[in-house]
């Protein structure tokens, strides 16, 4: 393997590595997890008077419950459905084949 074949794979890796990383699901699904867990204890400490307020609906147990669960939803979507870069074949047949000379 040449130096360059072995320099092209190299980036594929670290591109490889970059997009899974900065995905999106991994963001929101970890937001989401850890402000359900931070709500849904604030549920569990809920005291008469904010019970009475909410009518008798616990509603931060049941919205950090929420939270929680759409947090686990991305996380587990991420994690069967990874994301895959494109390869430098794809990338090279997407570039507009009529770009002006210099």
């Amino acid at each position: 393997m040449s130096d360059h074949q072995h320099d092209v794979a190299a980036l594929e890796r670290e591109s490889a590595t970059a997009a899974r990383l900065f995905d999106v699901r991994r963001i929101i699904g970890g937001l989401f997890a850890v402000y359900g867990v931070i709500v849904t204890v604030a549920g569990f400490t809920a005291s008469d008077a904010d019970l009475k307020k909410a009518q008798g609906i616990n509603i931060n147990l049941w919205t950090g419950l929420g939270m929680f669960a759409l947090g686990v939803f991305f996380l587990v979507w991420l994690k069967l459905r990874p994301t895959v870069p494109p390869t430098a074949e794809e990338l090279g047949a997407q570039e507009p084949e009529d770009t002006p000379a210099p």
